[in-house]
């Protein structure tokens, strides 16, 4: 074995000149590799989340392919592996639930395999922080490469964006405003392409956060999936991991406090999904990073929206690339930035954006005539969210946004989707619609729920927005005046267990108020006469993830996961 070699992590399989070396050596000669590849090359891992059930990952196998290639042209070896793969679209009862062990999978499978460092094939929603997660628990070297976003959608000579059009034509067909042949024709429309939602939902943003956290290559977030450029991007990424596994460039040097702000100041100016908020909360407890959920309001509420990307606003990502994408965005925050946060590359993120060019103003507006002059997470507490909740004010009905109304509950998601239709359901404008049973421990998994839709009788008036509350999510692509997360959840004894209906609610953004309105004293009668709903999960995974899962506040991770486990050597196996 080279002096070289030995530093190697994979030499402890592949360099050995005994029983265990030949038994590690030889098997994997049956796929046709040379004996050189085994001496002495670093080993990369392939990270790959490929599924045709997740529709937004099916084409991974060309994107791993161009890694390959990459990885071969710089001295490594490439090794492909798949792992968990999450699609919001599909998956059931929602993907949040199976993050965890998603990145349970991704950290065990590089943990205890002969790799040095690790490309992470990232697409749908929650791939990206369940990879970054796992990785960030064994802090080996490590880029991701996201899948990219479709291309823009058209239907009827319009724009239209995933998951967005999705909701706004649904409540048109529902308001008897759309024909249902319309409605079904604008399936194919939207979808046109491979690659994940091409608005500003939750993959595009997390796509984004990689970026701002120096994870991915520049312009890593916005490139179509399609286009050859994004090939391009992986050829190179698998030539910089082999040299980043040279320099010892972890991923812990890179996950630091000043890259989680900087993430989180990008997803104001971007107009960020809510979830961004959950998956930095969960990737910077793997790093041990001391991020909390009030630095989203602390650090970013006051920023304005500068990216006019749907939900927030009206073009898509395919308008966002050409317009300059994530690099545009961070030269244009200036000095909101920490510039000399290290990225991927070897360079800061300040040197790689430095000269970074925008295309389009009206895309991606200048920092002194933005869209909307404050885009932030807004963090709310009060009696209804003593551990907070949160809104995402770009998304939302201004009026809406200081509002005192009487309470619709809904108990659970069945309850909702049983009433919510019936002309008999006494609410109005004014309501306050409230979703229970829907956090992390009540469904389980934390759905994307929370953005209910409106009974047919107010969309018939016009009215297309009502304040409604709930301890669940809500897609990225999805819009309005919806306080999510609210923490602790209905399941768990949060106060939001404890709402009746025709309770009087008070949201107040700019004070940042969330309050039920009733006394302490029948606050706590209440409290003494609730109890908890039987968990619903009858053992399995299900059952370790209701028994360990950590709030909202915390990122909903599982609590024996937080912390770097390392990349230890394990025992042989043989």
């Amino acid at each position: 074995m080279s002096e070289k070699s030995s530093k190697l992590r994979s030499s402890h399989w592949f360099g050995g000149r005994d029983r265990d070396g030949f038994i590690h050596r030889s098997w994997m000669k049956n796929q046709g590799f040379p004996h050189d590849l085994f001496d002495g090359r670093p080993v990369i891992g392939i990270c790959n989340t490929f599924s045709e059930l997740t529709p937004c990952n099916a084409h991974f196998r060309q994107i791993a392919e161009r890694v390959k290639r990459g990885v071969y042209e710089a001295g490594g070896f490439p090794l492909e592996f798949p792992v968990m793969s999450l699609g919001e679209t599909n998956l059931r009862p929602t993907a949040m639930l199976f993050r965890n062990l998603a990145s349970m999978d991704v950290e065990e499978s590089i943990r205890g395999n002969p790799i040095d460092g690790v490309v992470l094939l990232c697409g749908c929603d929650k791939t990206t922080p369940s990879l970054v997660m796992g990785a960030a628990s064994c802090d080996l070297p490590a880029l991701v490469v996201s899948g990219g976003p479709m291309l823009s959608g058209n239907f009827h000579g319009v724009e239209i964006g995933s998951g967005t059009a999705v909701w706004q034509m649904s409540e048109d067909v529902r308001a008897g405003k759309m024909k249902l042949a319309d409605f079904l024709e604008a399936e194919s429309c939207m979808s046109r392409s491979a690659g994940h939602c091409m608005t500003m939902g939750t993959a595009s943003t997390m796509a984004s956060m990689v970026e701002a956290l120096g994870l991915g290559l520049p312009y890593n977030a916005a490139i179509p999936a399609v286009d050859s450029r994004r090939y391009v991007l992986a050829q190179q990424a698998g030539r910089r991991v082999v040299e980043m596994v040279h320099e010892d460039l972890k991923l812990s040097k890179i996950l630091t406090r000043e890259a989680f702000e900087n993430a989180i100041r990008v997803n104001a100016a971007i107009g960020g999904s809510s979830n961004a908020v959950l998956h930095l909360l969960a990737m910077a407890g793997r790093v041990g990073v001391n991020l909390e959920l009030q630095d989203f309001d602390t650090l970013a509420h006051d920023l304005p929206l500068l990216v006019d990307l749907m939900p927030s606003g009206k073009f898509l990502m395919e308008d966002f690339y050409y317009a300059g994408g994530v690099p545009a965005v961070l030269r244009e925050l200036g000095n909101l930035i920490h510039r000399d946060a290290l990225t991927v590359n070897g360079k800061t993120i300040g040197e790689n954006t430095r000269e970074a060019p925008c295309w389009n103003r009206e895309v991606i507006r200048e920092f002194s005539q933005p869209i909307r002059e404050r885009a932030g997470i807004a963090v709310l507490r009060g009696n209804l969210a003593p551990s907070g909740a949160v809104i995402k004010p770009s998304a939302a009905t201004p009026r809406l946004l200081q509002h005192r109304g009487r309470a619709v509950v809904f108990e659970n998601i069945e309850d909702f989707k049983a009433r919510i239709d019936r002309a008999e359901l006494a609410v109005d404008e004014n309501s306050v619609m409230v979703l229970k049973g829907c956090g992390p421990k009540g469904y389980p998994g934390m759905p994307e729920v929370g953005n209910m839709p409106l009974p047919p009788k107010l969309l018939k008036r016009g009215i297309t927005d009502v304040v409604r509350i709930s301890d669940a999510r809500m897609s990225g692509t999805a819009y309005g005046t919806v306080v999510l997360h609210v923490a602790p959840e209905s399941a768990a004894g949060g106060p939001l267990a404890l709402v009746e209906e025709g309770d009087e609610v008070e949201l107040d953004v700019a004070a940042r108020k969330l309050e039920l309105c009733i006394s302490d004293d029948e606050l706590g009668r209440r409290r003494a006469a609730w109890s908890a709903p039987p968990p619903r999960a009858n053992g399995g995974y299900q059952q370790l993830y209701i028994e360990h899962v950590l709030q909202a506040d915390h990122g909903a991770d599982l609590d024996f996961l937080l912390g770097c486990r390392g990349a230890g050597i394990p025992r042989e196996s043989h």
